[in-house]
């Protein structure tokens, strides 16, 4: 395990603290004619060398850092203004994964694949992907014999942010209580309510608040109800 955390830590260095957002504008306007481009790599190769310190394992040097240069052309050569955030997490999954598979070949004592592959890993997706957009659509109907947009007509906010609080929140709600740590999910729902006062404050309608009342409580009961059935599940 010592070794993926050597990887992912030459990973992290290689691609965030020693890279200048410098360096990113000029492969972005200079593409493969950028020098940048090669001394990131070679920054990556350098990193995997002295963290590894094991000639032995020159091969997954080699796999990692030359699937990073391959994966960095092809995202200059591809990614444009309107798809860069898109391009920026699937260029690091793809490394995360070249990292993972590699260690899982050369160094793991059981498969990733074999883990991957068992009952509890594919529950826990089932829960995941539930909290996301199933659960979201649920309440939807849920409210749907409310008619809230008349209520916040020009309260002015971020284009589905309140979808992804949502998601965010629930998702952190199964993860703290599989972890068994409820005074998170208590913390939680104190840090919402504090974050929520002032705005319903300000609103001053008790349609309103009991709106964001009863979301918060649906939104929080399909997580936790959801956490518990996978833990008796895996039991």
């Amino acid at each position: 395990m010592i070794v993926l955390v050597k990887l992912l830590i030459s990973h992290i260095l290689g691609d965030f603290i020693l890279q200048p957002r410098s360096w990113v504008r000029e492969k972005e306007q200079k593409k493969l004619r950028s020098p940048k481009l090669y001394l990131h790599v070679l920054i990556h190769f350098l990193l995997l060398t002295i963290l590894l310190w094991d000639l032995s394992l020159w091969p997954m040097v080699l796999i990692i850092g030359g699937s990073h240069l391959i994966v960095d052309s092809l995202k200059v050569l591809f990614q444009s203004n309107s798809r860069r955030r898109l391009f920026f997490f699937i260029d690091q999954a793809l490394h995360i994964s070249v990292i993972l598979l590699t260690w899982n070949y050369f160094i793991a004592e059981t498969s990733i694949i074999d883990e991957l592959n068992s009952l509890n890993f594919w529950a826990l997706l089932t829960c995941l992907i539930f909290l996301t957009k199933p659960a979201s659509i649920i309440m939807q109907v849920i409210f749907s014999k409310w008619k809230i947009d008349k209520l916040t007509k020009g309260d002015e906010s971020l284009e589905d942010a309140g979808k992804y609080i949502g998601i965010l929140e629930r998702v952190l709600v199964f993860i703290f209580i599989v972890m068994g740590r409820w005074e998170a999910v208590g913390f939680l729902i104190t840090a919402k309510s504090v974050f929520r006062f002032g705005d319903l404050k300000e609103a001053k309608q008790r349609k309103l608040t009991e709106y964001v009342l009863i979301g918060t409580l649906i939104s929080f009961g399909i997580a936790i109800l959801t956490a518990l059935l996978y833990i008796n599940f895996i039991k």
